[in-house]
């Protein structure tokens, strides 16, 4: 692949072009940046578009990075349009293009009628979140907590959790991964993000003191924004929370739950995929525990170690649609038992 520097709309652009092939002008490759600043629209959001939606599918380099046309430029800069006039992303993302230019120079926005209130909240949702990644790049930790603070009171506790803080450490985690962000980016989100659920978290206090819960990241587990987010989710929920913090052995994690009487403790294993070390601290967890304490395992690297959490009889965590489930479902005996 090569690229060439071309002007378009008085600005000097880098584009794309992939080996071996023989393109023409409006055939030319744009990195995600490139259409980000064309159409003006966010990286987040054309990347939403384009996996929830389908509204367009850029090429890939070998390095997985995303390429686009000038087609394909096109297309986002009409959807923007169309949905600023009030359409829904859902209903227009699969549209040939001239029923969107149609759309776009022919048709009013749909009589008088407004987004509904899912579809708003998913805006907000993504705007916040798109906030939030921006913060981080540029550490920025005022902008970052302004965005937090804004969708708490937009979303709620719940809904920020689930649809800004939590795909925000997927997506951080992700750019780690890839090389685009650094590790003292994530630390520096972690830090802010802690300091945030620390203050604004307000748990409902549960008069079940079986509703103890422990928060931790196994040993070697040194991530620890998805153990932060079920610290929050757990509070939220009405459990009492003790939050250990990131690669703990085995032994502290047991020692802590005999000392405070929990029901359960939930881990978050986030990297790697491959630590030969995480089958003996999960069966060794297991053996230290209390039969009737529980254990909830969780995170993004969680399925690799399937069959270690399945054999000892662990809950293995999707989701936090999921960790809710659970956690109410954990709660439901101790709470009869004490009626």
């Amino acid at each position: 692949m090569s690229c060439i520097t071309i002007l378009c709309d008085g600005h000097l652009r880098t584009v794309y072009i992939l080996s071996n092939v023989s393109l023409t002008m409006s055939d030319l490759i744009h990195s995600i940046r490139v259409v980000a600043q064309r159409t003006g629209l966010s990286p987040h959001v054309i990347r939403v578009w384009e996996k929830r939606y389908g509204a367009v599918r850029p090429s890939r380099t070998e390095t997985n990075r995303r390429l686009y046309s000038e087609a394909e430029v096109e297309r986002l800069s009409l959807l923007k349009q169309v949905i600023a006039a009030g359409h829904s992303i859902g209903n227009v993302a699969g549209l040939e293009m001239e029923r969107l230019r149609s759309l776009v120079e022919n048709e009013p926005a749909p009589g008088g009628t407004r987004l509904g209130e899912e579809e708003k909240t998913l805006s907000s949702a993504e705007s916040f979140l798109a906030e939030c990644l921006r913060a981080t790049r540029e550490l920025d930790s005022t902008a970052l907590n302004h965005a937090l603070q804004a969708g708490n009171v937009k979303l709620g506790a719940q809904g920020l959790l689930q649809q800004v803080v939590g795909p925000l450490v997927q997506r951080l985690g992700t750019l780690w991964r890839a090389g685009e962000l650094t590790a003292a980016h994530e630390h520096f989100a972690t830090g802010v993000i802690r300091t945030f659920l620390g203050k604004g978290v307000s748990p409902f206090v549960s008069a079940n003191q079986h509703a103890r819960l422990i928060v931790a990241t196994p040993a070697g587990q040194l991530h620890e924004l998805g153990a932060l987010l079920v610290y929050a989710a757990a509070t939220n929920l009405g459990w009492r929370v003790i939050y250990l913090g990131a690669s703990l052995p085995a032994a502290e994690i047991a020692g802590a739950a005999l000392q405070n009487g929990v029901r359960a403790v939930a881990l978050s294993i986030v990297y790697p995929e491959d630590d030969p070390q995480m089958d003996h601290e999960l069966r060794r967890l297991r053996q230290l525990l209390p039969p009737e304490v529980s254990l909830i395992v969780g995170g993004r690297a969680a399925e690799a170690y399937r069959m270690s959490i399945e054999s000892i009889g662990a809950f293995l965590i999707a989701d936090l649609n999921a960790l809710c489930s659970t956690l109410d479902q954990l709660r439901r005996p101790a709470k009869q038992g004490a009626a």
